[in-house]
């Protein structure tokens, strides 16, 4: 007993260590990047188009790029996922070919991102003739967030309790009803958390959308599904690239800013749960 307590600690204690090492380093990129760029943090910056003179560059077309692309990507996963989320939980019989799909699943959450590019690159791009649109871009991170959201969507489903569903059914509701006027309501602070959390995730993606021809110099914004695009990260990978001071200093101030386009969608992820938890609750 005392070794197995003495392990314990051990373990413990290592893990604090990596935990504070990780927070440590962490610190110190912040600080770095801080201090590197948070002068050229401005409104000039904001609206400005990327220039080769590192004092007038900015994200105006990345920053427009990457609303128009990550938000028809997490319009496209939301809707796949969650319906093939309660597909899975609430119509498909559980047998062995479900849980196949749902090995399959799981494993398509841990392939790596320049996989799901180079699908795109051949599915969207050149069979399905879209070009380096972005449609075809938002078609690709969708692809890379579904199984994050499917998993995430039938787990808040699966916490539903069965006595819910049976006291629809028992007052005479169809399978649906039940689902969309109880499970859903209940299942939805999950789902959507789930969600945001992974589009966060596709919002820091560069390999898939470098893969599929995003450009990295672009002097305008998208004006619809079809037009070519650039995103906040390619355009931070394409000045770190350069050697002039200037644009390492744009990189970092670019950094800044998807700092904190993520923490504020990672805010608005635990704000909107706790919002409907309380609701429900209420």
């Amino acid at each position: 007993m005392d070794r197995r307590r003495l392990e314990e600690k051990i373990f413990h204690g290592l893990c604090l260590l990596a935990i504070l090492i990780g927070m440590a380093m962490l610190a110190v990129l912040l600080i770095n990047i801080l201090s590197d760029g948070i002068q050229r943090v401005n409104w000039s910056f904001l609206t400005s188009f990327p220039s080769r003179h590192p004092e007038e560059a900015g994200i105006k077309a990345a920053l427009f790029g990457s609303i128009f692309v990550v938000g028809l990507a997490g319009i496209l996963a939301f809707t796949f996922g969650v319906g093939a989320a309660i597909y899975l939980e609430e119509y498909a019989a559980h047998n062995w070919f479900a849980r196949i799909i749902q090995v399959n699943i799981a494993n398509l959450a841990g392939v790596p991102s320049i996989v799901y590019g180079i699908l795109g690159l051949e599915i969207f791009v050149r069979f399905l003739e879209m070009g380096k649109s972005v449609l075809a871009g938002s078609l690709t991170l969708a692809l890379l967030v579904l199984p994050i959201v499917i998993i995430a969507s039938e787990e808040a489903i699966r916490a539903v309790p069965p006595s819910i569903r049976e006291g629809g059914y028992a007052l005479g509701a169809t399978r649906w009803q039940a689902i969309w006027r109880l499970v859903l309501p209940q299942a939805f602070p999950g789902i959507l958390t789930g969600v945001i959390l992974a589009v966060s995730r596709a919002v820091g993606e560069t390999a898939p959308l470098i893969v599929m021809g995003a450009l990295t110099f672009v002097p305008f914004t998208p004006d619809g599904p079809m037009s070519r695009f650039t995103v906040l990260p390619i355009q931070i990978f394409n000045w770190v690239s350069r050697p002039q001071e200037g644009f390492h200093e744009a990189a970092a101030a670019g950094i800044i800013v998807l700092l904190v386009v993520l923490l504020s969608m990672n805010a608005l992820a635990v704000l909107l749960r706790n919002r409907f938890q309380k609701r429900l609750e209420g």
